[in-house]
């Protein structure tokens, strides 16, 4: 029993992080209908801004919203410069794009940071917390904690708020939100925006547990695409369910089999999803785009 807890506690932790990720393409795919195979990198973004910046002495809270503005900044350079002027592309042409756009991302870090792996100070100490005979470290429950704090807000926002609606019907229809008088293009902007600030969060909230360096966005990228198809692409509750499961499917596959089947893992969801039900747990049967 403590060897399952101690695989689910794992699970969770970073599952949380791919639900993050896969928030972020939901977002953006609502409302702009690219697939951002950048997205990843706003987590990179996130962790190595926010190591650096405390590196030269600046606190760790200003570091981290330094990191979190920063990487708004790239959401909505990338959505101006790159996505705006390919609008009217073929879907294939925009994720060319986006791939294109996380791949010079990772040569200019390289540039503007290191090669190597770096870590930051967890948040209340590496003193583990034993449950039931298994243990979890307290930033484990910072980054579940982050999590469930940002979905509730997203939620709130989006549910609660006029703005929150005009990306509903950006999202459904965008041709119907251009004709009662909503900037689509604001929606887009404001997608790329979001996306990438939870990103960074993720990136700064994980950082303390799995290390950060300037080619981590490329396989959490992949992951949270995964989860996204696993949950329903365009579906947020999907792409929170869908991140949990694959968290735990992976730790659970590392611990059970091996951990070298551990990375495999997402790339077998993404081909059970297409070949078993490739509108994921929560999406919808068709979704047409006007």
């Amino acid at each position: 029993m403590a060897e399952f807890l101690q695989f689910a506690f794992s699970g969770l932790t970073v599952g949380a992080v791919y639900a993050l990720v896969a928030l972020g393409f939901t977002l953006i795919y609502n409302a702009s209908d690219v697939v951002n195979f950048a997205q990843g990198e706003f987590v990179m973004i996130g962790g190595m801004t926010t190591v650096f910046l405390t590196l030269a002495g600046v606190p760790l809270p200003l570091a981290a919203l330094i990191a979190v503005v920063a990487a708004v900044a790239v959401g909505l350079s990338l959505h101006r410069f790159a996505i705006e002027p390919a609008r009217g592309a073929s879907a294939v042409v925009l994720i060319m794009i986006t791939i294109g756009a996380s791949i010079f991302l990772r040569g200019a870090a390289q540039v503007v940071f290191d090669k190597r792996f770096h870590s930051l100070p967890p948040l209340f100490g590496n003193d583990p917390i034993r449950i039931g005979g298994a243990s979890i470290l307290p930033q484990s429950l910072v980054v579940l904690a982050g999590a469930v704090v940002i979905v509730v807000l997203l939620w709130v926002f989006i549910d609660r708020t006029l703005f929150g609606k005009a990306v509903i019907a950006t999202a459904a229809n965008r041709l119907a939100a251009r004709l009662v008088g909503i900037d689509t293009r604001r929606m887009g902007s404001f997608s790329f925006a979001v996306s990438a600030a939870i990103g960074a969060i993720a990136g700064i909230l994980v950082t303390p547990i799995t290390l950060t360096s300037y080619e981590v966005g490329t396989l959490l990228a992949l992951k949270g695409f995964a989860a996204a198809m696993l949950g329903g692409m365009g579906s947020a509750v999907g792409a929170v369910v869908g991140g949990i499961m694959l968290g735990l499917l992976e730790a659970f596959a590392a611990g059970y089999l091996s951990s070298q089947y551990k990375d495999a893992v997402a790339f077998l969801v993404i081909l059970i999803v297409l070949f078993v039900m490739p509108h994921g747990l929560f999406g919808r049967a068709k979704i047409e785009r006007v």
